[in-house]
């Protein structure tokens, strides 16, 4: 049976989409993007803003992020899988990405959390014609250091300040 994702979390404001490739289990229990207490996300995203969120009730944790610009989602909407592991999604149907990018230009720039959910917004790649880059992911399954993970992060950071970023690649000028 395909399990379905979770909503966007966008608004006028949002300057920076962060695409996962799908929730985890826990997540699409609670509903909460990175609900899995072992995901670094919100501890990532907090360093990057100066401003720790991880402590806040989830509602609250999603309106700092629209404050400061950054948006959710996933670029599969839809997919079979057991487990939680990116390596087990099968049938994959992706989240229209070109449609919400239309819907929302303020968005400038798009950042993947992980290797999977890069793979599979390529062949969107072209029709959306916007500067995405990779991260690492910041799932416990890809297990490098918190400090390596977080220096790639901060391209985001920069990216909000308006600085160039000269350590991650800009997925449609250069091969992943």
């Amino acid at each position: 049976m395909a399990k379905s994702g979770l909503a966007p979390v966008v608004n006028r404001k949002t300057r920076i989409l962060i695409l996962g490739s799908f929730p985890g289990g826990i997540s699409l229990q609670r509903q909460e993007y990175y609900a899995n207490p072992k995901n670094q996300f919100w501890c990532l995203v907090s360093d990057v803003v100066g401003d720790d969120i991880t402590g806040l009730p989830y509602p609250e944790r999603l309106n700092c992020l629209l404050k400061y610009g950054i948006g959710l989602w996933d670029v599969i909407a839809s997919c079979k899988r057991q487990g939680s592991r990116d390596s087990s999604i099968r049938c994959a149907q992706r989240n229209d990405i070109p449609v919400l990018l239309k819907k929302y230009p303020g968005i400038k720039a798009i950042f993947f959390n992980g290797r999977k959910a890069q793979k599979a917004f390529l062949p969107m790649a072209t029709i959306c014609r916007i500067p995405a880059y990779y991260l690492p992911s910041s799932s416990p399954a890809y297990a490098i250091p918190y400090e390596r993970k977080l220096k790639a992060w901060l391209a985001v950071k920069a990216v909000l300040e308006g600085k160039p970023i000269s350590s991650a690649k800009n997925l449609l000028q250069d091969k992943p």
